[in-house]
């Protein structure tokens, strides 16, 4: 069986989720082949950065965020009241929409500029369901147990092989993103190259029981001699880094005397596990792409970058690839952008990737159980409770507000990622988001420069009228491409927007 007139997206993991999703917003059908059965069910990130947050609000998701973020808080709550009422940092983090670096979690949100925006307690697996629902109300067809053998660039097209449940499968794609994580297959095929820095230590994520969970507090990252470790911040889960080397057996099964070992040695305490519910083994080797794209072949998320998942990065980088690519490829393939467009993808994604990949790198140097490290944890916590401005440094950093594309304005608006605010449009008062749900770009008309010109806006931009406000052209990934600056906004349209 063939399928034809589609975009082939590997990996049904968050980033694979939405960037079928804004295809199909951008009227472009995407096919999400992913190898297993169903959603993985380790556990992995425990929250959703900012910038991350607001692509999903910015789509309508606000409110499922809202309710999976309740329901994440009600399970720390409960670690708390059976330890007695500690509250674990994390639990404290999300609740406040601070977080950590290096396992200092000293960023206080109310030091941060635009304080209303904040991390998420989601975990993944809840940003998954919230993504799988949204992409299934968009029509996305997505093939599990589909693992993809071949594919081959024709220079025009790109056939795809794939075996599932019903055997061969074969689809002809105008364009093939790797979104299949950090061994993928799609890069390795493709030809990409992965340069980057050696593994250093081993760290092991579980879900598990504990006999004697209480002897593991205080809840939260903790140094030790062995290391590095946290308890909580939901019942049963374990985080533990060894700075021995990286795993002697890499793709072995997670056993719990693995897990418990690693535990005893790094916590020192007697404890045993009783059961393992789920468990992962990871490492600090930090890798990306040289380009995100070869011909007709593109990668998103950890398919084009690897790292520690120090200061819950990992999830934000990915949804913030899939919502620049998805608007661009969809232009793209319907003929109404040239090649440049698509270029940029690589020239706005890369340098955010290479940027956390060293602040990562910075943080595993920040938390080594040695002397010249402890006095170096002590300056920089010294530092983050003194000076407000480092705090916001190290605060819209670690969430992504800090991030600015260079669009070669130097406006300083423009290339940012937009907040929500709250626009007076047609008399009444509304969230800049909520005009932004069905993938389109915007362009807020604060001060008349849109009147009289309503016919030669493209199908791609919605355009409203908002007194009062700046005047600005905002992308469908939010990221600001003009902001009022006279006899720019037309060629900000003919680059971002241009005629078919």
């Amino acid at each position: 069986m063939e399928q034809r007139g589609v975009d082939v997206v590997v990996g049904a993991g968050p980033t694979g989720l939405l960037l079928a999703s804004e295809l199909a917003l951008n009227g472009v059908r995407a096919v999400v082949l992913e190898r297993r059965s169903e959603p993985d069910p380790v556990l992995k990130a425990g929250g959703i950065g900012a910038v991350a947050s607001e692509a999903l609000q910015r789509r309508g998701l606000g409110p499922a965020l809202d309710a999976e973020e309740a329901a994440a808080l009600e399970v720390m709550k409960a670690l708390s009241r059976s330890l007695g009422g500690q509250e674990s940092p994390q639990a404290v983090g999300a609740r406040r929409g601070g977080g950590h670096f290096a396992g200092l979690s000293l960023i206080d949100q109310a030091l941060q500029r635009e304080p209303g925006r904040r991390l998420r307690g989601v975990p993944q697996a809840g940003v998954e369901r919230i993504l799988a629902g949204h992409a299934h109300a968009l029509g996305v067809e997505v093939w599990r147990g589909h693992a993809v053998e071949s594919f081959e660039d024709t220079g025009a097209r790109v056939r795809v092989e794939a075996r599932g449940p019903d055997g061969r499968r074969l689809l002809e794609a105008a364009f093939l993103v790797g979104c299949d994580g950090g061994r993928s297959t799609v890069r390795k095929q493709a030809g990409f190259d992965f340069p980057g820095t050696e593994p250093t230590l081993t760290g092991h994520q579980a879900l598990v029981e504990i006999d004697y969970p209480e002897r593991l507090l205080p809840l939260g990252w903790r140094r030790t001699a062995g290391g590095m470790m946290s308890y909580g911040p939901i019942p049963g889960r374990v985080a533990v880094l060894e700075f021995d080397g990286p795993p002697a057996h890499r793709d072995a099964p997670v056993t719990a005397a693995e897990v418990e070992r690693s535990l005893r040695r790094v916590s020192g305490a007697d404890v045993r596990i009783t059961a393992l519910h789920s468990a992962t083994r990871f490492s600090d080797h930090a890798r990306l792409v040289s380009t995100y794209q070869r011909g007709r072949v593109l990668l998103a998320g950890d398919a084009a970058h690897v790292h520690s998942p120090f200061g819950g990065q990992g999830l934000n980088l990915g949804l913030l690839d899939a919502v620049n690519l998805g608007w661009k490829l969809a232009a793209t393939v319907r003929g109404r952008a040239p090649d440049s467009l698509l270029a940029t993808y690589t020239s706005e994604r890369h340098p955010v990737a290479a940027r956390v990949l060293d602040n990562t790198r910075a943080q595993l140097a920040l938390m080594r159980p040695d002397p010249q490290t402890t006095a170096m944890r002590q300056l920089m916590a010294e530092l983050l409770t003194t000076y407000a401005d480092v705090n916001r440094h190290f605060g819209e950093m670690i969430s992504g507000i800090a991030t600015r594309y260079d669009l070669g304005d130097e406006d300083p608006l423009v290339g940012r990622l937009i907040a929500d605010t709250e626009l007076t449009v047609d008399g009444e008062r509304t969230r800049l988001y909520s005009l932004m749900r069905d993938g389109r770009g915007l362009i807020v008309d604060g001060d008349g420069v849109a009147s009289g010109q309503g016919a030669a806006w493209p199908p791609q931009l919605r355009v409203v009228k908002a007194p009062g406000a700046r005047s600005m052209l905002v992308r469908p990934d939010g990221c600001i491409a003009w902001a009022g600056r006279e006899g720019g906004l037309r060629p900000a349209l003919e680059r971002w927007f241009p005629a078919p």
